[in-house]
């Protein structure tokens, strides 16, 4: 009763819901006084005209039988007048009783009580012992890619929804919702943000800032994440009290370049983990390529372990006898001391020092020839906008103003001898596109694209694209790099490199007879124990009680383990 009487409160409270009862009352009162002008009428013509005489409530009566079509048929006009008399009070009975009735009440009343009773279902406050949650801010593919993520990790979360319906909504496909604007300091204390884990303001650089300032006053020490689409955003955010800025176009741009392979032939470190250091280098033009991976003798020349190999967008397992091609990318894992000998063994090797190709020359087109150039390699840039011009100036070596469909355009653009083309449309569909004309052009060449949506990532492999990465895969990677307080480690799109401890059931048992990475498909970086790392541990090495796997692989891999072993 108390929520049916709060309910019928803010149902009636509500001010559209006040003007929609004053045009339904606007409305009714039209309709009866039609009805009693209908009956006013019928007695003239019933007297003046038939000669006969009825009382007023039979006149009522025939009003509202003819109006409702019901149409007994006790009382008849004889006469033409009387005739075209009933036939106008039908038309218009039809018209006011069975089409602007039932739509004025369901639109004025029936649609507002119904609206009233989803936005009462949406939740506006969360457990008293919540605690250790992540609140997201915003409902976008970042969200959407990081709930996922958390759910792996058994991380509580909280979405913010402003729109009570559309929360009511989010809350009934089984998100974890509340109302409230993202702006109001009583949505941050109702969500208990002072004992969350992390917040991430995931909207417009304005409101990103407006957010990271209410939710500090109440939350002074929980992490605050954001998301920035400008560059000039990046200190404003931090000045406003956020912790960590995510500028995404700018990340996103720099490490497509730093996968460009050209110049000369040299390790990028992308991240580490406990003591390792992870790195990328390409195979083209180096004496590793057209060999298997025992034959290279890597390992033996620098102690760095090979861990993978990304074959043309599929990240296969690095095995003594997986064979290299010219388009392989091998991922390795050593010390600093090892990374470097490595280096020093390729740096000798030449790849291509022709310009690289940059198809778009948008945010992410412009942030990643800046990042080639600092590699003293040249860029040519393809954009279709000539708008554009000014805002790329000087930062390729050429311009190309066209549309990079055009086959004599990608020519003059040094398609032919290009290490690398760089796909940096802000369209998944574009980008398809190009990657199977360039490869059709250039069966040689390096392709890297970035990607709007993850659920194009199979389509743009197919395509032949060797590399793709998405605002999702990389803004969800350093999200959780902050949550767990490690460095942030991209190796691919879909793909973690993560650290767990040996379970229970793994305990006392070798790798060989676990068949892990059979049953999951995870590739075993190393296993650290005893106060060391063994990198690409054998078959024979046995977990004890406190091990750590360091493993290679994506979600679905992940939830294998977790399902099969604990």
């Amino acid at each position: 009763m108390k929520v049916l009487v709060s309910l019928i409160y803010s149902f009636l409270e509500a001010p559209e819901t006040r003007r929609n009862l004053g045009l339904l009352f606007k409305f009714l009162a039209i309709l009866v006084g039609t009805i009693a002008l209908y009956s006013v009428s019928f007695h003239v013509i019933m007297v003046n005209v038939e000669g006969r005489d009825y009382s007023w409530i039979t006149g009522f009566y025939w009003t509202l039988t003819v109006m409702s079509t019901l149409g007994f048929g006790d009382i008849v006009f004889q006469s033409d007048i009387g005739k075209i008399f009933s036939i106008l009070v039908l038309v218009s009975g039809i018209v006011l009783l069975l089409i602007l009735l039932p739509f004025t009440l369901i639109r004025s009343f029936y649609g507002p009580w119904l609206e009233a009773q989803i936005r009462g279902r949406a939740p506006r406050h969360v457990p008293d012992d919540l605690a250790g949650h992540v609140i997201i801010c915003g409902y976008d593919a970042l969200a959407i890619g990081l709930i996922e993520r958390l759910a792996l990790y058994d991380i509580a979360y909280r979405l913010i929804e402003p729109d009570p319906a559309e929360a009511a909504r989010k809350h009934r496909e089984g998100l974890s919702v509340i109302t409230g604007d993202v702006d109001s300091r009583e949505t941050y204390t109702s969500l208990r943000a002072s004992h969350a884990r992390l917040i991430l303001a995931n909207l417009g650089d304005a409101v990103n800032t407006n957010i990271t300032i209410t939710a500090r006053d109440v939350a002074p020490r929980v992490p605050i994440v954001a998301t920035a689409e400008a560059e000039d955003s990046i200190d404003v955010l931090e000045l406003s009290g956020c912790s960590h800025v995510l500028p995404l176009h700018q990340q996103l741009a720099e490490r497509l370049a730093n996968r460009v392979n050209a110049g000369h032939a040299e390790v990028h470190v992308i991240g580490g983990i406990r003591n390792l250091r992870i790195a990328e280098f390409a195979v083209h033009n180096t004496p590793f390529a057209g060999r298997t991976i025992r034959e290279t003798q890597i390992r033996e020349a620098t102690g760095v372990e090979i861990v993978s190999v990304w074959e043309r967008g599929k990240l296969l397992p690095a095995r003594p006898d997986t064979y290299l091609s010219h388009s392989s990318l091998l991922v390795v894992a050593g010390t600093e001391q090892q990374i470097l000998e490595l280096n020093l063994l390729l740096v000798i090797y030449d790849i291509n020092y022709h310009p690289v190709l940059v198809i778009g020359g948008g945010k992410v087109g412009r942030a990643a020839s800046r990042a080639i150039r600092r590699k003293d390699v040249d860029v040519h840039i393809i954009e279709r906008n000539e708008a554009l011009r000014a805002r790329i100036g000087e930062i390729p070596s050429r311009l190309f103003i066209g549309d990079a469909a055009d086959r004599d355009l990608l020519m003059e653009a040094g398609l032919n001898d290009t290490p690398a083309v760089v796909l940096s449309s802000n369209d998944d569909a574009t980008n398809i596109y190009l990657a199977v004309f360039c490869r059709r052009l250039n069966p040689e060449v390096l392709i890297l694209s970035r990607l709007t949506h993850p659920r194009n990532l199979e389509a743009i492999y197919r395509a032949g694209a060797d590399f793709a990465l998405s605002y999702t895969s990389q803004g969800v990677e350093d999200i959780f790099a902050q949550l767990h307080g490690r460095e942030l480690l991209v190796i691919g799109e879909g793909v973690e490199l993560f650290v767990v401890p040996a379970p229970a059931s793994l305990v006392g048992r070798d790798l060989g007879s676990a068949a892990l990475a059979e049953r999951t498909g995870l590739t075993i970086v190393g296993v650290q124990q005893n106060g060391g790392v063994v990198t690409n541990p054998p078959p024979s090495t046995s977990l004890h009680r406190g091990s750590e796997l360091i493993m290679l692989g994506n979600t679905e891999q992940r939830q294998a383990f977790a399902r099969d072993f604990g």
